[in-house]
């Protein structure tokens, strides 16, 4: 990866034994390490933080499962217009899914996919909590349940929606750019 990864001129502090560590792990999994993670390296607080959060709601244990998270990213990350995430989510998608039309068509209008009534009721929700999070109502999470979403379920389908809404908004704000190599991903 060459070029800057953001548009903030903040010099990557010494990385701490535990992030080497963890950056050595995505390289052995990922094949590289997402720009996101070396935009936070100015910071290891900053950094830990940022990967707990995304780790426990990303992976960790949920009734969602991990293709489902992915799809909320995308489909908060596409009413945000948010390159990074789109790049590095869309991706996720695709590999996720074995289906590079299903990333494709997320990224530009989830609507358009071809999803289940449940997965489209999950990112529904997803999309009014990032729109008009004011309005949200004891009826939208009926909805859910209807779907066949527990009440764990929500809160995991709400804070991954959450979580991208604020990650969008901070990838936008420093111009944060995706690595490369997620262009070429699961096509």
């Amino acid at each position: 990866m060459t070029g800057k990864i953001t548009a903030l001129d903040l010099a990557p502090a010494e990385p701490s034994e535990p992030t080497k560590a963890y950056f050595a792990k995505c390289e052995e999994k990922l094949g590289l390490v997402p720009n996101v993670l070396r935009a936070y390296a100015f910071d290891d607080k900053k950094l830990r933080a940022f990967t707990d959060m995304y780790n426990d709601l990303m992976l960790g244990e949920s009734g969602l499962s991990k293709l489902e998270r992915e799809m909320i990213a995308v489909a908060v990350s596409s009413i945000n217009h948010c390159y990074y995430c789109l790049t590095a989510h869309g991706a996720a998608v695709r590999q996720l899914s074995g289906d590079p039309l299903l990333g494709e068509t997320m990224v530009m209008n989830f609507r358009a996919a071809d999803l289940s009534p449940k997965q489209t009721a999950m990112l529904e929700f997803a999309v009014k909590l990032t729109e008009e999070p004011a309005r949200i109502v004891e009826g939208d999470r009926a909805a859910l349940r209807q779907a066949g979403f527990s009440d764990r379920d929500i809160w995991d389908i709400a804070s991954t929606a959450a979580f991208f809404n604020m990650s969008n908004r901070v990838a936008a704000a420093i111009d944060m750019r995706p690595n490369d190599e997620y262009h070429a991903m699961a096509r």
